[in-house]
């Protein structure tokens, strides 16, 4: 298996979208109604968006490939582009996801230890991020990796508010 992971620039804003879409839907379709999944997914996921997201100086996102197929992507923040107020010592990975035909292979692990390596650079001193509460199985990865759950917040999918658990890592 031939793994690589490889920043994203502009010309990389409709792979992005179509990566982005199609992992967010595996992940949480079942969960939510249709009318609040689409809703969701045009507003984050349209081209204007994401180029703006993707301009952001304090904003990175990454593409894991997989023989050459992107296998999924991560987006990361600092400073103000931080989607909650965590200082400027924090490192937030807004989003992490993997098509479900690559999970359970270690990419998400590959992905999460490269937003460290990028933390680290930065000299940053914890690393957070927002995972739905009902998502058991992110959730499991990351106590596993080190996370512990800090707080809440909510997160509006379409017309109903969800909450998310705040999970922290220190890293120094």
């Amino acid at each position: 298996m031939n793994v690589e992971i490889k920043k994203c620039n502009l010309a990389d804003v409709l792979t992005l979208q179509q990566i982005g879409i199609e992992t967010f839907n595996e992940t949480f379709k079942d969960q939510n109604t249709p009318e609040n999944m689409k809703n969701y997914l045009e507003k984050a996921f349209n081209v204007d968006q994401l180029t703006t997201e993707l301009s952001n100086p304090f904003s990175q996102f990454f593409f894991v490939h997989v023989n050459n197929e992107v296998a999924g992507y991560l987006k990361i923040n600092i400073n103000d582009a931080q989607s909650e107020k965590m200082g400027n010592d924090s490192l937030e990975i807004e989003r992490i996801y993997l098509k479900n035909t690559f999970q359970k292979h270690g990419l998400g692990k590959l992905l999460l230890n490269k937003a460290i390596d990028i933390a680290t650079e930065h000299k940053k001193e914890k690393i957070w991020l927002g995972v739905w509460e009902k998502n058991e199985n992110a959730i499991a990865f990351y106590k596993n990796m080190g996370f512990a759950q800090t707080g809440t917040h909510s997160f509006h999918m379409g017309d109903e508010e969800q909450i998310d658990y705040i999970m922290m890592k220190p890293l120094i």
